[in-house]
């Protein structure tokens, strides 16, 4: 198997096709991570109000990341393993529910084909190896993170904390910056976005974004080094201004409604891990 990974036409293919099928998990992490805590805030609510632990409730079925089969979110469903293949069971089904006939959501195969695009070009940048192993673990976590922020404006502890301190650990090894860089980036990412958000605070009175946010870019800082913090914050504002004025000129969104941050900083964390050196040169040609 070795063998054949060393063949980089060979690896890439391997990758995408990988990719493919941690994104369809990607997809459940996205839909039942927030439903999830939704359940645990309620039942840590209900001991906070009662004084005591409540019953367990034997006859509910289980709901985690595993368990129960997926369904179709209209009639329940089962969805069977053969459609739920990606991509293909997508354009086999003509994107609708064979029990009901609803619209299967794009998010689905979209998650799917970005995760396995996304796979591809880690794996072709940094070759097969442990290098590329870990990058493409941040990878699928950014893509989680930034899907569930993209659909609720949360983004889980779940997927932030462990993040952060596994981009710690490899970078005891000197992976992808040295541990010193990793060290300043994970405190730097956090403050930065916290002066921030009390700053803007201060002057109009609201909040501007959420504490996910300082964790998401503190694990980016963690992964990356301190180093990488001001392409980061420069790409994903510049990307989420742009987007925000977007929706608000063709859509008619309410400027007051809240634009998660977090899609726009993994994006951009994702940018920086495969061209953090060029976009470095780029914003800063005479060092940093």
């Amino acid at each position: 198997m070795s063998d054949l990974l060393a063949n980089p036409a060979i690896a890439i293919a391997v990758a995408a096709v990988l990719g493919l099928v941690i994104g369809s998990f990607i997809n459940v992490v996205i839909a039942r991570l927030p439903v999830m805590l939704e359940r645990e805030w309620q039942a840590e609510a209900r001991y906070v109000l009662d004084g005591e632990e409540p019953p367990a409730d034997t006859t509910a079925e289980r709901f985690d990341l595993i368990r129960p089969r997926s369904r179709c979110p209209n009639c329940q469903r089962a969805i069977r393993a053969i459609e739920n293949i990606p991509l293909f069971s997508f354009a086999f089904l003509r994107g609708r529910c064979p029990g009901c006939g609803v619209r299967i959501s794009w998010q689905y195969p979209a998650v799917e084909l970005l995760t396995g695009i996304l796979f591809a070009v880690t794996v072709w940048y940094f070759g097969a190896g442990i290098e590329a192993g870990m990058a493409l673990i941040l990878t699928a976590v950014l893509i989680a993170a930034g899907g569930v922020d993209a659909r609720t404006t949360l983004l889980p502890d779940q997927l932030t904390l462990p993040l952060l301190w596994l981009g710690l650990l490899v970078n005891s090894f000197g992976l992808f910056t040295d541990l010193q860089s990793a060290v300043f980036g994970a405190m730097a990412g956090y403050l930065l976005l916290w002066l921030i958000f009390h700053g803007f605070r201060l002057l109009t009175g609201k909040e501007g974004m959420g504490y996910g946010d300082f964790k998401l870019l503190a694990a980016l800082g963690a992964w990356l080094g301190w180093q990488a913090l001001p392409v980061i914050l420069l790409l994903a504002s510049l990307v989420g201004a742009v987007v925000g004025i977007a929706l608000i000129a063709l859509r008619g969104r309410d400027r007051n409604i809240p634009i998660p941050f977090g899609p726009y900083l993994a994006a951009a964390g994702w940018l920086t891990l495969i061209t953090g050196d060029a976009l470095l040169r780029i914003y800063f040609p005479h060092g940093l």
